[in-house]
């Protein structure tokens, strides 16, 4: 006996997917990076000091204006009109930017210079 011309689809029920749970509306990315703050910004990369530290260039960081500077934290500091992208690091009672590289020990930060954010979030647009 044959089924197959029998069938016509009207008595399913179906049923759920077993990988509804798992599904995610869609991403808002400045929900996540809480972008919305007055002091988070965006901003794109465009050197390659810190390979090393696993940014690239053409990556965007979020700068949080309002954050602390900290040791071991990226940061971006203002230095004689030149923006920097380094990591914080403070010895000897002084700030330090270190590129990234390694074997460069950095530099201090001049007097004259600005912290002006500490990187919170990295968003890389391409792989």
């Amino acid at each position: 006996m044959s089924l197959a011309g029998s069938y016509n689809g009207g008595n399913t029920t179906g049923f759920a997917s077993p990988a509804a749970d798992s599904l995610e509306g869609p991403i808002d990315l400045a929900e996540i990076l809480d972008l919305r703050r007055a002091n988070r910004y965006p901003v794109r990369v465009s050197g390659e000091a810190l390979i090393e530290r696993g940014i690239l260039p053409g990556d965007i960081l979020i700068a949080d204006a309002a954050a602390p500077p900290a040791h071991g934290k990226v940061a971006i500091v203002m230095v004689h009109g030149e923006v920097l992208v380094a990591q914080l690091a403070y010895r000897g009672g002084e700030w330090w930017l270190r590129p990234g590289r390694l074997g460069d020990v950095g530099q201090v930060v001049p007097d004259d210079a600005e912290i002006w954010a500490i990187v919170s979030g990295l968003v890389r647009t391409s792989v």
